[in-house]
């Protein structure tokens, strides 16, 4: 038995959106002091972090591939910021149901092709773009979020592609991105 890797699946945003977002990342990091905020690039979560043996990850990336296949592109709207206090603040994503559809499509091949069980599946999704973590302290949440309560963010992107990304035991880094509607 081989050592296990650590993955999450995202929908990440084009360069452009990326290094905004970075910026915004880079703010929150002087505000709050938090160190963490920039352990993965921008996404918006579709499958949590689930651990596999290394040995799996061709079966993964296949699966994935076949997945994508199937899939059309569509328009991500970002518009303004929101939070989960006391924690989280993060950059709001305006129509969910595409998202939501795209995730429940996803979750059946998880399920249907890489025999994920119920705990490791995402039930359902709250689509957003994380600026802060959980790990943020109390303070930091309260120096950042009047700062972007009623900032305005509006923003899109063309959702096409899913990516998977790998925990390298530092830092988070996409492994392969699949995308839609390809061959690959």
């Amino acid at each position: 038995m081989d050592k296990p890797g650590l993955y999450f699946i995202a929908l990440i945003p084009h360069h452009d959106l990326l290094d905004e977002i970075r910026e915004l990342k880079e703010e929150m990091k002087v505000v709050t002091g938090a160190r963490d905020i920039l352990k993965s690039p921008a996404h918006i979560t579709l499958q949590k972090p689930f651990k596999r043996e290394l040995s799996q990850e061709c079966k993964i990336i296949s699966s994935l591939k076949h997945f994508c296949e199937g899939e059309s592109p569509f328009k991500v709207e970002l518009d303004g910021f929101g939070s989960f206090p006391p924690r989280v603040i993060y950059i709001r994503v305006g129509d969910h149901r595409p998202l939501e559809n795209l995730h429940s499509r996803l979750k059946e091949c998880l399920i249907n092709e890489l025999s994920f069980t119920s705990p490791d599946i995402m039930n359902d999704i709250h689509p957003h773009i994380t600026l802060t973590t959980r790990y943020l302290t109390r303070e930091g949440f309260n120096a950042a979020w009047p700062l972007f309560r009623e900032r305005i963010f509006t923003e899109s992107f063309e959702a096409d592609s899913i990516s998977l990304l790998r925990h390298d035991g530092k830092r988070w880094e996409i492994l392969h991105r699949f995308r839609f509607g390809q061959k690959q």
